[in-house]
């Protein structure tokens, strides 16, 4: 079989697959992390993450908590929803409170009063699209048209200064500093400080950055081993961009003895096509043996096509960036799975938002009160939207965990995807 032309785009026809057992093994460290895979129906499969903070039981949606709080949500209350793992947002915590005054009171756990596992960004992420714009940028054909506050000043192979978006102070984030902050945080995953690349960038560009990321792992890999917590697992993340040939690469560079689990990050892709397709032959070159994060997807009918190609975290914005904008998740796909209750049709609704969530906004209210409160902007509607749209992404992932226990993911995924809600997908698919 040869190799897969350089440059070919995911999307097309798809160049052969290196197989996951020809990758050099990662870190065995129960210490740090212990994954055991616990039943499987085809690529996806269900398992425990073990970590210092707690046991996460996969696939598992991530909430973002990078403030150090789920918009609107005290932390019991986000574990009382069954969740087990939150992400803190490096960057916007080192800009405020600052990592030395979190560390001061513990870590991030104790700081926000969480009582389960966290994993932290690298916040490469929010520094690459302060320079690259972002994902609305770049879905607008935007670039990044900051300037002053918030903006980036030099990306060099050290790392990246940028202006504080709090006071315009120069600031300095790279592998090594990356991993200092991560490290007072305290948190059980950390990941290596990555370059983030947009989808409009080309081939070359895609290249030089992902083999930036592979030399700034190694170099957050050497001060993780001689400083880091001796319990804090570190996450690669796997680039590539869009390129089959670079994300196969990416992958074998990535899976490095000193890391402890993989992530997928980077451009994925013009639509979901083809995200889809770059997301299943990413995951097919990754050790299975290791846990497996897609950075930034959320959406109900891209998680469980990312579950059936084997993924078993995501972390993402969207059920809390909706509720902030007054939108509830659901099912219809031809809405994209989601309703906008600003709209005036819900003035009178008397309906839940979904009918048979047992989230506490669909149990005690209507939808014409959600709309009346959106419509006033009280800071209720967020509320009640926040536990509406996390609760359902829970509920999808311990759907898929049953249905794929039971040998019925391909059928769950068929219902989710063609508009039944959690709760009646997996009752669908197990027959029940």
């Amino acid at each position: 079989m040869g190799a897969p032309q350089p440059g070919t785009a995911l999307g097309g026809a798809l160049g052969p697959a290196r197989t996951s057992r020809s990758l050099r093994r990662l870190r065995d460290d129960p210490q740090r992390l212990r994954f055991e895979v616990t039943a499987r129906d085809g690529a996806a499969r269900t398992g425990r993450v073990h970590l210092g903070g707690g046991s996460v039981a996969t696939p598992a949606f991530v909430p973002l908590a990078s403030h150090g709080s789920v918009r609107s949500l005290a932390a019991a209350e986000v574990a009382e929803l069954g969740f087990e793992l939150v992400l803190g947002n490096t960057y916007h915590l080192a800009i405020r409170p600052g990592a030395e005054a979190i560390g001061a009171l513990g870590g991030l756990g104790p700081f926000m009063g969480w009582r389960g596992a966290t994993i932290t960004d690298s916040g490469g992420f929010q520094v690459f699209s302060l320079a690259h714009g972002g994902v609305a940028d770049e879905v607008k054909g935007r670039g990044s048209a900051r300037e002053g506050r918030g903006a980036v000043l030099d990306i060099g192979e050290e790392g990246v200064r940028f202006r504080s978006y709090l006071d315009g102070s120069e600031r300095f984030l790279g592998p090594e500093e990356s991993m200092r902050i991560q490290a007072r945080l305290g948190s059980d995953i950390a990941l290596a400080f990555d370059e983030c690349t947009p989808f409009h960038a080309d081939r070359d560009y895609t290249a030089r950055s992902t083999e930036r990321t592979h030399r700034w792992l190694a170099r957050c890999l050497a001060w993780h081993a001689e400083r880091g917590p001796r319990s804090q697992a570190v996450f690669g993340i796997v680039q590539g961009g869009i390129y089959d040939d670079l994300r196969e690469a990416s992958a074998a560079a990535v899976s490095a003895p000193g890391v402890d689990g993989l992530a997928i990050g980077g451009a994925l892709g013009r639509d979901k096509e083809q995200m889809r397709q770059v997301v299943a032959r990413t995951a097919s070159l990754l050790p299975d043996s290791a846990p497996r994060h897609l950075l930034g997807i959320g959406e109900p009918d891209d998680l469980v096509a990312a579950i059936a190609s084997g993924i078993d975290l995501f972390d993402c914005a969207v059920p809390t960036r909706l509720a902030r904008h007054g939108t509830a998740l659901s099912p219809t796909p031809e809405q994209r799975f989601r309703f906008d209750l600003g709209s005036s049709s819900y003035a009178l609704d008397a309906a839940p938002l979904v009918a048979g969530c047992p989230c506490a906004a669909c149990r005690d209210h209507t939808r014409a009160y959600i709309h009346h409160l959106a419509r006033a902007r009280e800071l209720t509607a967020v509320r009640l939207l926040c536990l509406h749209n996390l609760v359902y992404l829970e509920r999808l992932a311990a759907g898929a965990r049953e249905a794929i226990a039971g040998g019925a993911f391909g059928r769950y995924h068929d219902a989710i995807r063609a508009g039944e809600p959690p709760w009646d997908a997996v009752a669908t698919a197990c027959g029940r």
